[in-house]
């Protein structure tokens, strides 16, 4: 942990050096699921040349290798760097509703880089951010990622533990931030639907929490312009009361405004994971 904190402490055109050969290496010589990734944009982008999206694996497999510097640096960034390479758009419209006392859904999907979104909110907002994450199954690459989550305050919160300690801090203002496109566990509970050209099911815990209890949901539309920068910005998915609102109508919005967001920019999307297995 010590040498991952030293070494995060380099210049980030420093930390893409490194990157830049894992990027030639794992592309081009291991082709590190290669084959996942391209029939994954083959159901997505069914009108897009085969040269199109090659052209989009590369820029994705090249993204997906920054983000491990980008990661790394975040270990040890400064609060000053962080303003210069992440905007906030309309974050102001969450941390009004927990100023006035209320719990918050923030959903988004896998865009990178996610630890982009959790050290943004929390350095330039609001630190009053609860993250639920999934344990990895390295200690050390687990440590290290609860490390880098947990600057600037806020509360991790592992995906077993979120209902024991929902119960617990029900009453406690706050932004619950959950990534809601990942594929549901075989004991929960599904919702199928379209999701780019292929039926996908869906883990509906955002939409049963927010209407259970009347949270509003906000979602992150994540940019990445160039570089080592980030846009997020938020806007309202849906608010309470829900008494008209139609089965299924969180998931359903949520679902188009990640396909725009795909769409918009194809190549930060985690085309690697293996999303409709």
């Amino acid at each position: 942990m010590i040498i991952a904190r030293l070494i995060s402490y380099l210049p980030l055109w420093v930390l893409y050096l490194f990157t830049d050969v894992l990027y030639l290496f794992g592309y081009h010589v291991l082709k590190y699921r290669q084959k996942v990734i391209i029939d994954n944009l083959l159901h997505a982008f069914p009108e897009k040349s085969d040269k199109e999206r090659k052209a989009i694996s590369k820029k994705f497999f090249r993204n997906l290798t920054d983000t491990f510097a980008e990661t790394l640096k975040f270990f040890t960034i400064s609060q000053k760097e962080i303003e210069k390479r992440i905007v906030i758009l309309n974050g102001h419209l969450m941390k009004e509703r927990v100023d006035r006392g209320e719990i918050v859904l923030l959903v988004s999907g896998h865009f990178i880089n996610w630890e982009a979104y959790v050290i943004g909110y929390k350095a330039l907002l609001d630190n009053r951010l609860e993250t639920v994450y999934s344990k990895l199954s390295n200690g050390f690459f687990n440590s290290l990622m609860m490390n880098i989550r947990g600057r600037f305050g806020g509360t991790l919160v592992e995906k077993s533990n979120f209902t024991r300690n929902f119960l617990e801090k029900r009453n406690v203002p706050r932004s619950i931030g959950l990534a809601a496109d990942q594929r549901p566990d075989n004991a929960d509970i599904r919702y199928t639907a379209k999701f780019m050209n292929r039926e996908t099911a869906f883990f509906e815990g955002p939409e049963k929490l927010a209407k259970r209890n009347g949270y509003a949901v906000y979602y992150c539309n994540m940019k990445r312009p160039k570089r080592g920068h980030y846009i997020m910005t938020y806007e309202l998915v849906c608010e309470p009361p829900y008494t008209d609102s139609l089965p299924h109508s969180v998931t359903e919005a949520f679902i188009q405004l990640t396909e725009k967001g795909i769409r918009e920019q194809p190549e930060i999307y985690l085309w690697s994971h293996n999303r409709w297995k």
